[in-house]
């Protein structure tokens, strides 16, 4: 298991299809079975439950998987095309382990899985386990491409997974919630394209369908593509609408728009789903943006390393305080307890939802009797700007982050200043959390890390304006990239 390329990332197991064989696959899948075996979590002959995106790759992954968990002993759900957190809905309410198989936001090129204990996500601490493992395998299963012999071993789909999901929103929200809203649901090839039209037509909305895509489209919710941008802007402009919404390829992170067709940041949004949401506790990673403690709304915030098992971690060790809540820059939105708003109760969904966060953002607006860009001009003039360098070698960016980091705060920030010359104030904080994360005097922020999903730079910034943060991001960038090229 130490000895192939597809490792575990930030959110389970990504890598190259070529990479991601179907005995690798069955591999996994009976480690991470072998593990909640030892641990207890799962009984023999107990259910459990696979899903996948719509990328081309999928289904033959599913199938791997399914050929593992029933030579294991278990009895398998083929939760169909689903949302990962409609899986990991399932999951939760049937006490069942679950594996999605999806890349997430990257090209198609790549595939990966997610696992789920019948708790939830499977944390940091749980990979050391299942990596730990040494699972059986019988070779005659495969060809010498190691490829399974059969591709028949998931059954019939169960409906029932999806129609849970959807009916969580339509029990907590109004039924009329959206009446008189104009909703463009941008389809592309997530996996929830035709779930959402249902949703929100369901509360009302007039819903008008966009950018479907027979090709997988590597839609990436925290690095949005200029295409998206342009588009969103076309739509608007031609259709008026109150939002537009898309998530990634599985449906755990939401693009979101304004009436103007201006996509939210991920961070931004969560800011304003925890506080319809009246959350006490707010956790998330130290990349988002500070205008979550300058709005004063919340009793308590923490911030943690980038990555949903981060986060996930950080809410459970809080147990004394009653909605505890957690979001990403990338927007997915995570609900470590009930919550409960008037007669209503929407159950803890501890894992990325991309459903929640436009629901919650279309309440508070018309609580307030407002529009979304309304909104916004109530939190904190903080803004902020990602993007990445791809196809960045990891062990080049773990040795360019470590030259920025030696833990001597005056020699770090006077080797930031020579990196970048005058272009930038001086730095007064380094926090090394998660790659490199530096505050300037003018109260700016530049953060540099590698992706834990892909071979990429990311890099995030933040300051007054939109116009700034992105002059600063772009100039970081081309910084990175003349680095990239002088190694």
């Amino acid at each position: 298991m130490d000895k192939n390329k597809v490792k575990f990332g930030t959110s389970g197991i990504r890598g190259l299809v070529s990479d991601m064989t179907d005995k690798l696959c069955y591999a996994y899948t009976l480690s991470f079975l072998a593990y909640l075996q030892e641990t207890k979590a799962i009984k023999a002959g107990s259910k459990v439950a696979v899903a996948g995106d719509l990328r081309r790759s999928t289904p033959q992954i599913m199938n791997a998987v399914a050929a593992a968990v029933l030579d294991a002993g278990y009895e398998i759900v083929n939760a169909g095309l689903v949302p990962t957190p409609a899986l990991t809905l399932y999951g939760i309410a049937e006490n069942m382990p679950t594996l999605m198989v999806t890349g997430s936001h990257i090209p198609d090129d790549r595939n990966g899985i997610k696992f789920n204990k019948p708790t939830g996500e499977v944390l940091k601490d749980d990979e050391q386990g299942i990596l730990a493992q040494n699972p059986t395998i019988t070779d005659s299963l495969f060809d010498q491409n190691e490829t399974l012999l059969k591709a028949d071993y998931l059954p019939e789909i169960n409906p029932e997974i999806e129609q849970r999901y959807i009916q969580r929103y339509l029990d907590f929200f109004p039924a009329q919630l959206l009446a008189g809203k104009k909703i463009g649901i941008y389809q592309h090839s997530s996996v929830a394209r035709d779930l959402l039209p249902k949703i929100f037509t369901s509360l009302g909305a007039d819903v008008i369908c966009l950018g479907w895509s027979e090709a997988f489209i590597s839609v990436d919710t925290e690095a949005i593509r200029p295409e998206d941008v342009v588009l969103a802007k076309q739509w608007s402009d031609e259709y008026a609408f109150d939002c537009i919404i898309s998530t990634d390829g599985d449906a755990d992170r939401p693009l979101v728009s304004d009436e103007n067709g201006e996509w939210l940041r991920g961070d931004v949004a969560g800011i304003l789903v925890a506080q319809f949401l009246q959350a006490d506790a707010v956790i998330t990673p130290v990349s988002s943006n500070s205008a979550l403690e300058k709005s004063n709304s919340f009793t308590t915030v923490m911030r943690t390393k980038i990555g949903s098992p981060y986060v996930i971690a950080a809410m459970q060790s809080l147990t004394d305080l009653k909605t505890v809540v957690g979001y990403e820059a990338n927007g997915g939105f995570l609900l470590n307890t009930a919550v409960t708003l008037g007669s209503k109760t929407l159950a803890a969904l501890p894992t990325r939802d991309a459903v929640l966060i436009p629901l919650c953002i279309l309440s508070l607006a018309k609580n307030k009797n407002c529009t979304i860009s309304d909104l916004l001009k109530t939190l904190p003039a903080r803004y902020t700007y990602s993007d990445r360098i791809k196809n960045f070698p990891t062990e080049l960016s773990a040795s360019i982050l470590e030259t920025l980091k030696t833990g001597d705060k005056q020699k770090d920030a006077a080797k930031i200043k020579s990196l970048f010359a005058d272009e930038i104030a001086e730095a007064v904080a380094i926090n090394t959390l998660d790659g490199v994360r530096i505050t300037l005097s003018n109260d700016e922020v530049v953060h540099l890390r590698g992706s834990g999903n892909a071979p990429e730079l990311r890099c995030y910034t933040e300051a007054a304006s939109y116009e700034r943060a992105k002059e600063l991001n772009q100039l970081c960038i081309k910084q990175m990239v003349s680095w990239k090229i002088s190694e």
